[in-house]
């Protein structure tokens, strides 16, 4: 992005991205509490936002780690003992909303594993070293994996200390399980919950939260 922050800080409409991700997971009925995983020099700026985005939810930080996988990990190392479920959810993705939540806890409620995602638009190619294409799947069999994904904590636990007994590092919470042997039912997400990970991006987002005002407004 090279923006000199954070993405979760970028403004939208005037408010910072993750005060939206935040708002949503205090509405949704199935989150118990929100677990923060940042850098300690962030620690400050994600407490006002929390405060911003009204959270009455327990809120807990924890250190983020050197990788997406370790800082997963930090973060459920810290959740309520009780805790059967874990809701993983990129902050960078602030059009999550409390229905798309709830919809894809319940999924994983059922098959033990469950991510949001959407057919892709385009076709893919897979391309070689020269940069020729190669190959080119099948654009029906084709998803775009969103967050939130949702797993059972003593499974997801498992994976992660066999992928460190093995020297593994996975990007993808997802690919992390799959890797290990576990299936991860995809339920349909939104093309709305995009990840801002590009300066377009902030345009897209304040365009969809400002056609979401008008439909309240109206409502």
């Amino acid at each position: 992005m090279a923006m000199g922050q954070s993405k979760q800080f970028l403004q939208l409409l005037g408010t910072p991205a993750i005060v939206y991700t935040l708002r949503a997971f205090e509405q949704a009925k199935s989150i118990d509490e929100i677990i923060l995983v940042c850098r300690e020099e962030d620690k400050s700026k994600f407490d006002t936002c929390v405060h911003m985005a009204g959270v009455t939810k327990p809120v807990v930080f924890a250190q983020g780690g050197t990788s997406r996988q370790q800082s997963v990990f930090n973060g459920i190392k810290v959740c309520a003992f009780q805790t059967e479920y874990v809701v993983i959810h990129d902050g960078a993705r602030p059009l999550i909303t409390p229905e798309l939540i709830e919809q894809v806890t319940k999924d994983a409620f059922t098959h033990g594993a469950a991510a949001l995602g959407v057919p892709v638009k385009d076709t893919i190619k897979i391309v070689d070293a020269q940069g020729f294409a190669a190959v080119t799947p099948d654009r029906s069999t084709l998803w775009a994996v969103q967050t939130p994904q949702v797993f059972e904590k003593t499974s997801y636990l498992s994976a992660v200390e066999e992928a460190v007994q093995q020297g593994a590092d996975y990007t993808d919470d997802c690919q992390l399980m799959e890797r290990l042997g576990k299936q991860v039912h995809l339920c349909m997400g939104s093309y709305e919950n995009i990840k801002l990970t590009t300066k377009e991006d902030l345009t897209v987002a304040q365009a969809i939260l400002n056609q979401r005002n008008t439909k309240r407004s109206k409502a």
